[in-house]
């Protein structure tokens, strides 16, 4: 799993006492209204928003929020209307870094954007500059306390990957991992909610085709970075090619 994706993980698993709660509804919110914006209101029929819908329930998004945000979506409400964009560039000790956006103001977030990069040491690039390094999956993540209390073991684990048509599976220290084509993304997931599998982090993600590995030096920086761009309120999703010590990963997290 690449420096970044366990990053991610790590975050994930602190996100139940992040003081940013306002900024994790916007940005599930944002979503839900493009997902329905550009397959419908009906979750049964578009996966995209179906999965928002599962974020916003995990995150605990009220539900007049979400029901708003569809109708904004789908039209029968006003609001905003969002655009799709993604900045690329790179971040201290040669790093690729692709940010992806939900924005209604393009001149607002890539000044932004930019000025971020160049604050923690990095420099926002051109479109294609980094994108050919990453490819787009899906990624599971189940956390081996809650394999264990419900009773799911690696060997299990394995069968269900094989059962879901997983392209990749790899076991890490706290965790044991699954991935999927975007294709098979939606399909595995509904499959493993509905045996009632917990999950630690279950989305689409764009993984490393390469890593780059950061030397401690540098760390410090990329991961500051990455926390502001993220912080940033157009930002929906930071990704990066690092790879890092698990030691050191766990020591920047505290």
């Amino acid at each position: 799993m690449s420096g970044h994706s366990k990053w991610s993980t790590i975050k994930h698993k602190k996100a139940a006492q992040d003081a940013k709660r306002s900024k994790v509804f916007t940005r599930i919110l944002k979503e839900v209204v493009v997902a329905a914006r550009l397959g419908g209101g009906d979750p049964a029929g578009n996966p995209r928003l179906r999965h928002a819908l599962s974020e916003a329930k995990a995150h605990n998004v009220p539900g007049d929020n979400i029901d708003r945000a569809i109708k904004k979506g789908t039209g029968e409400l006003e609001g905003v209307s969002y655009e799709e964009v993604t900045y690329e560039g790179y971040g201290p000790g040669g790093v690729a870094v692709l940010v992806e956006t939900l924005t209604d103001n393009r001149n607002r977030t890539v000044s932004e954007v930019r000025h971020l990069f160049t604050k923690h040491g990095g420099n926002l690039g051109e479109n294609g500059c980094v994108a050919w390094m990453f490819r787009r999956r899906g990624f599971f993540a189940f956390d081996r306390e809650a394999m264990e209390e419900s009773g799911i073991d690696e060997e299990a684990l394995v069968e269900l990957a094989l059962e879901l048509e997983a392209e990749d599976f790899s076991v890490e220290k706290d965790s044991c991992n699954v991935y999927t084509s975007v294709e098979a993304f939606h399909a595995a997931k509904d499959e493993v909610e509905a045996r009632g599998l917990v999950t630690g982090v279950a989305r689409l993600t764009m993984e490393p085709e390469n890593l780059v590995r950061v030397d401690e030096a540098a760390a410090g920086q990329l991961l500051r970075l990455i926390d502001a761009l993220e912080d940033q309120d157009d930002v929906q999703h930071v990704w990066a090619n690092f790879d890092l010590d698990d030691e050191l990963l766990e020591r920047l997290a505290s």
